[in-house]
């Protein structure tokens, strides 16, 4: 199966009214985690690189090249996104290695230069053919996300999608980013309000705070793009912990990180099923 571009994964899941999972790389064992796990559910995959994720690498290629090689092998459709990129020049740099698509994240700058940057990154990646998703309504940490009034208004989010060409908004409509509980209201009504207004399919981020059902809930609402990235390590890192626990001579760190990989590989195919509707 060829590395698919991000539209096409995109727009299959918002013409079917299911969801799409897209979670993130830390490293090589997890790409491959993650892509098992689509295969294992016989689903599309969107693997996900974050401004983060490239830091701790300290370069974007080395990642990226794994990234995209490992989707190119995989036996589902498989794109590779460029996540929560402060950087204008990140981003042009994704594009021009192959990425299916990018995020410009600009919830830092002020309304205005949130507007006229992600509309050059836009400009830049639509060039190439490559999807871009943005976000309007800072998605923070826990208290900043859970604080009232941070959302995102439909009225400035159709504008905001009108002035930049987004293909794809991220919005702020009660996630939050790293929560290890899974305890995070969601505002349904907002998201259906927003997907009225909106011709773009809706991005929920922080999505691993949020329960099963209320991410059922939000796919119904109109939600279509789930970025899970917290709760999907924790199962990495758990089946590590009990491995070395168990084991504690052990100094070959394939035999404890297989065991992270394939922990992480059954739950992202359980979290891929539940999205798409096809839950047992």
């Amino acid at each position: 199966m060829p590395l698919v571009n991000t539209a096409e994964i995109m727009n299959a899941a918002r013409t079917s009214q299911r969801g799409q999972g897209a979670f993130n790389v830390i490293h090589l064992e997890s790409a491959e985690a993650l892509i098992q796990g689509a295969e294992l559910a016989g689903t599309p995959l969107i693997l996900q690189i974050s401004e983060n994720c490239v830091g701790y690498h300290r370069n974007l290629e080395p990642i990226a090249l794994a990234s995209l090689a490992a989707a190119r092998a995989a036996s589902v459709p498989v794109a590779v996104h460029l996540d929560h990129a402060e950087s204008e020049d990140l981003a042009k740099a994704a594009v021009d290695l192959g990425f299916g698509s990018v995020m410009f994240d600009g919830a830092h700058l002020d309304y205005a230069q949130n507007i006229a940057v992600t509309a050059r990154v836009t400009e830049y990646a639509h060039a190439a053919g490559v999807y871009v998703e943005a976000e309007l309504g800072k998605i923070g940490g826990k208290d900043g996300a859970h604080a009232p009034g941070v959302r995102t208004d439909p009225a400035e989010a159709r504008q905001f999608v009108r002035e930049t060409g987004v293909d794809a908004l991220a919005v702020a409509v009660g996630s939050s980013h790293a929560m290890l509980d899974r305890s995070a209201a969601l505002d349904l009504e907002l998201i259906a309000q927003l997907r009225r207004a909106l011709d773009v399919p809706l991005v929920l981020h922080g999505s691993s705070g949020v329960s099963d059902l209320n991410i059922v809930a939000a796919i119904n609402a109109g939600m279509t793009k789930i970025n899970v990235s917290t709760h999907l390590n924790g199962f990495f890192t758990r089946a590590i912990r009990q491995y070395l626990d168990k084991n504690p001579v052990v100094v070959d760190s394939r035999k404890y990180v297989a065991r992270g990989r394939d922990e992480m590989a059954v739950e992202s195919a359980r979290l891929l099923r539940l999205f798409a509707g096809t839950a047992d």
